[in-house]
């Protein structure tokens, strides 16, 4: 079952590099318009209702991978795992928003900064000046890193294309419903449970691929053991806590989410980051990305020799 595994990421990836998500018609986006009217069915103010909506549509993505896994043709397995990939991978996206705010910010465009902003995060833009645009664009390249790239990844080397849909089904879960408000807040309480599980593991492998490609590995090590964990969230802090460190700047503050203002740690030795980091964060978050992919590659095919080895 896992002969192509690791030749169908390979092709994903590159597929990604290519093609990257495309504008219209892409796959999360119309698994989210599904689930935003599945939502409108069974949602109910109560944990119990989250609890079974998020349920069904892991299942069916799950059981839709799963389905595809067994199939009996190599090449079908390697192709269904690659249209996988490629759907849930959002690499080459993720660094072109990053590049794109970079741009508009070094023209003082802040107009076009806040119209930005929200293809990387939930962060209300309207009230931001360049250096918080800066913050939640270094903020969002770092978290976005284990969310868009390294998670996917992971769960395809584990799970194969019932890991990648299923991931991707949850991370997009918590984004719709699983943020605190009065309507979501026992409702998408699941989702945003879930989601933390299935970052775990991703999020720390995130901050040591982070450690490993940054120039000064001594310090990204450091402010990553030191302030990851003060992060409200059990996984952001552990990527942006590397980045921080990676780039030698200070992470955290005030950040507003609808009106609603919370507050961050600081992360990090180093001042905050300007507009001139957002592309060294760029270059930080493609890094990264490079190596996860090619451990996720090295480790399928691994697991796969192992697998013909023990059969043998």
């Amino acid at each position: 079952m896992r002969s192509g595994r690791a030749a169908g990421l390979a092709l994903g990836v590159m597929l990604d590099a290519v093609f990257a998500d495309p504008r219209r018609g892409h796959p999360v986006a119309l698994f989210g318009r599904a689930a935003s009217w599945f939502e409108g069915r069974v949602y109910g103010d109560a944990r119990v209702n989250g609890v079974g909506y998020v349920a069904v549509c892991v299942g069916v993505a799950a059981g839709a991978g799963l389905v595809a896994e067994r199939a009996r043709s190599p090449l079908a397995r390697t192709v269904s795992t690659a249209a996988a990939t490629w759907a849930v991978l959002g690499a080459t996206t993720l660094a072109r928003e990053g590049a794109c705010m970079a741009s508009a910010l070094e023209a003082g465009d802040l107009g076009a900064a806040r119209e930005r902003l929200p293809h990387l995060c939930g962060r209300d833009p309207s009230g931001l000046k360049a250096p918080e645009l800066a913050r939640a664009t270094v903020e969002s390249l770092a978290e976005n890193t284990s969310d868009a790239v390294v998670a996917p990844l992971f769960w395809g080397v584990v799970a194969g294309v019932p890991g990648l849909l299923a991931y991707r089904v949850i991370n997009t879960l918590d984004a719709m419903v699983g943020h605190r408000s009065p309507r979501y807040e026992r409702f998408g309480w699941a989702a945003a449970r879930l989601d933390d599980v299935a970052n775990y593991v991703p999020a720390r492998l995130t901050g040591l691929i982070t450690v490993l490609a940054a120039p000064d590995r001594r310090r990204a090590l450091a402010v990553l053991a030191r302030d990851g964990h003060r992060h409200p969230s059990p996984n952001a802090g552990r990527c942006e806590a590397a980045f921080a460190g990676a780039l030698d700047v200070t992470l955290g503050g005030a950040n507003v989410y609808g009106g609603r203002v919370e507050h961050r740690p600081a992360m990090g030795d180093g001042p905050p980051p300007g507009v001139g980091d957002i592309r060294r964060a760029v270059r930080l978050t493609r890094a990264v990305s490079l190596v996860a992919a090619g451990a996720a590659v090295l480790a399928a095919w691994g697991m796969a020799r192992r697998r013909v080895t023990s059969a043998g």
